[in-house]
């Protein structure tokens, strides 16, 4: 339960198959609970587009499955957008639920490669993650958004399915000049990527072919130029990696597809980018520029598995 308790609550069912939600009301009775069963998994994106298009409140709080968070959580976002006014997002401080000495984020980064990562992932949790500071976007398993700027930028792309769409809208918000705020006092417990696993095929395909789609869609010009060779050459390296790891397949395929459906991308790019507030340098300021930085952040993200 929740400190702060006037909240309602919309949970989406992705096509579950087990009875789990049945008693769920009669659990707990004092929740303003709506259900809203789907007939098949439609994908992190669209579930939680149809919870925002249900949901009344001015903030959403986004909290995935595998999400526990503290009882004052709630209270901490809430208590940071009063103090915040020029933040329109937040991102929660999340921890390990498995392993809770090592943090599992504090909001995530953006490099100007293209890629992104939890920040200060398998960092120790006592000593890292507890300075409140902008960061690029949140990860969309704990995090706040106001309802009304989620909607204007169309929420969550639901072509992308699952991952990297919580760093997509993040690009997109900030694009039209919002800022990310990480509340280090707001925490959660996350398991993470229950149902995919962290270094599954699925999660490769998914996540790669998301990012470059991102890039493209959201990476202004001049930037998107200056980058691009970086941006290909990143991919390369890591199409190469995950290859030699017995991921090919995975890795080829979602470049593949995400080539493909490049013209559908480039379409949301014009809309995109004709809306453009931000100034590219100001977006630049907030990106990781370490040119090193990503090959880093892979190693310490994979020593411990």
């Amino acid at each position: 339960m929740q400190t702060f308790q006037d909240f309602e609550v919309i949970l989406v069912d992705n096509g579950s198959e087990d009875n789990a939600l049945d008693e769920l009301q009669e659990k707990y009775p004092p929740l303003r609970l709506q259900v809203e069963r789907l007939d098949a998994n439609l994908g992190f994106a669209v579930a939680n587009n149809i919870g925002a298009s249900l949901a009344c409140g001015k903030w959403l709080a986004l909290l995935n499955a595998d999400a526990f968070p503290e009882p004052d959580w709630l209270e901490q976002l809430l208590h940071a957008t009063d103090q915040n006014p020029e933040c329109s997002f937040f991102a929660s401080r999340q921890i390990q639920f498995n392993t809770p000495h090592l943090l599992d984020g504090a909001g995530d980064t953006y490099h100007l490669s293209g890629l992104a990562w939890r920040t200060s992932y398998n960092l120790p949790s006592e000593k890292y993650g507890f300075q409140q500071k902008e960061v690029f976007s949140p990860c969309a398993a704990a995090a706040l958004y106001s309802r009304e700027e989620f909607l204007k930028v169309g929420g969550f792309d639901e072509d992308y399915f699952s991952y990297f769409e919580d760093v997509d809208l993040g690009f997109r918000l900030r694009l039209m000049g919002r800022k990310c705020l990480y509340v280090p006092h707001a925490v959660v417990y996350h398991i993470g990527s229950a149902s995919t696993g962290k270094r599954g095929d699925f999660s490769v395909y998914y996540g790669y072919r998301n990012l470059i789609w991102t890039f493209v869609k959201n990476m202004p010009s001049p930037l998107i130029w200056v980058y691009l060779l970086l941006h290909i050459g990143t991919l390369v390296f890591f199409a190469v990696y995950l290859t030699f790891r017995g991921q090919g397949k995975a890795i080829w395929g979602a470049i593949f597809d995400a080539v493909i459906g490049l013209q559908k991308t480039l379409t949301k790019r014009g809309v995109i980018q004709q809306n453009l507030i931000t100034r590219p340098a100001d977006l630049l300021s907030m990106m990781s520029r370490g040119w090193l930085e990503p090959y880093v952040e892979f190693m310490r993200r994979n020593k411990r598995k």
